[in-house]
């Protein structure tokens, strides 16, 4: 008689089980491929909507700012705000797709183990794809201007892992709260188009001159990583204290993230 596996769920709050994570990590491309085709599965445009949202988006805080008089730190209006467009809805889009992930594959969870945590991060590892083709635009955008990024592009995939860090943190958090509560699926909507306009994105945070304001306005995390981005692509003013408090801010959301959803996720398949 072969042997029998009994996998139990365990009690209290677990620790992150990085051995396991490692065993299942050809799971994570499985996933993520799989979300990756199923987005732009029967669409017309097909990639082209990793491009059309931010660059409608860009042209219309545009026209915003020539009209309110919103200043763009030197920089010209389309690519500034189009910098700001490009981790916004790399954050933005990763968050809802992590927010929603443990929902769309219960008919996988409740059949096979794994670990859950594979499932929200795979999600987010999507999100990477689109803003790859997004920035191809950018890089466009600044040669027709004739503008060229300074050496601090080097600190550009830092901030684009901070970005990433970030959805998965938040993302953690909703998709467990989404297992147990369904009505998250209806706030995440509000709660991400409300989060934009807290976000330094159509102004910059350089109109808040106080030092420590401009610290308090990294308590939004995204601050820091939109702040930080720009610096990196036109050297707008570096982003010093609120870059600092928001990383901050994500490695607290993230580490709580974890213990939660590990504490949450031994009761996933009897809420799915």
């Amino acid at each position: 008689m072969p042997p029998r596996l009994i996998v139990r769920p365990r009690k209290g709050w677990q620790p992150l089980d990085l051995t396991e994570l490692w065993s299942y990590r050809e799971l994570f491309l499985v996933l993520a491929l799989r979300d990756l085709k199923v987005r732009y599965k029967q669409t017309l445009m097909g990639i082209a909507w990793a491009v059309i949202q931010p660059f409608f988006t860009m042209i219309i805080f545009t026209m915003i700012a020539r009209f309110a008089s919103i200043p763009t730190d030197g920089a010209p209006a389309p690519i500034f705000y189009y910098c700001g467009m490009l981790p916004w809805f790399l954050f933005a889009n990763s968050l809802s797709s992590a927010g929603n992930s443990l929902i769309g594959s219960q008919h996988l969870i409740t059949k096979v183990y794994f670990p859950r945590l594979i499932v929200p991060i795979a999600s987010v590892l999507t999100a990477l794809v689109d803003f790859g083709i997004a920035f191809l635009l950018l890089l466009g955008m600044m040669a027709w201007f004739r503008l060229a990024p300074g050496p601090q592009i080097v600190f550009l995939p830092l901030v684009v892992v901070l970005a990433l860090l970030a959805a998965v943190a938040f993302g953690l958090w909703l998709s467990a709260l989404n297992a147990q509560f369904r009505d998250v699926r209806h706030v995440m909507p509000f709660l991400i188009q409300f989060w934009l306009f807290c976000t330094p994105v159509l102004y910059p945070s350089s109109v808040v001159h106080a030092p420590w304001k401009r610290a308090l306005i990294g308590l939004n995390p995204l601050s820091g990583v939109i702040d930080a981005f720009r610096w990196c692509v036109l050297g707008a003013p570096k982003p010093g204290a609120t870059l600092a408090v928001s990383a901050s801010v994500i490695v607290a959301v993230f580490l709580g993230s974890l213990f939660y959803f590990r504490r949450v996720e031994r009761t996933l398949i009897d809420r799915l």
